[in-house]
């Protein structure tokens, strides 16, 4: 089965985030053997790509949850954790008598 977005063939996982978030991952994650000078870089064109795009954190948000919703929907199934009981704090009457 092929899958398309936005009429580009998707081919591989990396493919599929680049084309639904409309960056390249690299961009957000860097590369093992970047420069400070290439960080730098890269990071302000992230702050320019996230000036222009207010609403990119929620696709990723998004498109992040729904991957993990269709791939590994066990992840979502969460038991609340409980709050532990502990000490009461003294009533205003008890601090002050």
């Amino acid at each position: 089965m092929r899958a398309f977005i936005g009429g580009h063939e998707v081919v591989s996982d990396t493919d599929f985030v680049e084309l639904a978030l409309g960056t390249p991952v690299e961009l957000w994650l860097g590369v093992e053997s970047e420069s400070e000078m290439e960080r730098a870089a890269r990071m302000d064109a992230a702050r320019d790509i996230l000036a222009d795009n207010p609403d990119l954190p929620d696709r990723v948000s998004r498109v992040a949850a729904e991957a993990i919703e269709a791939f590994a929907p066990e992840l979502f199934n969460v038991i609340p954790l409980l709050r532990p009981v502990g000490r009461r704090r003294p009533s205003r009457k008890a601090a002050a008598a």
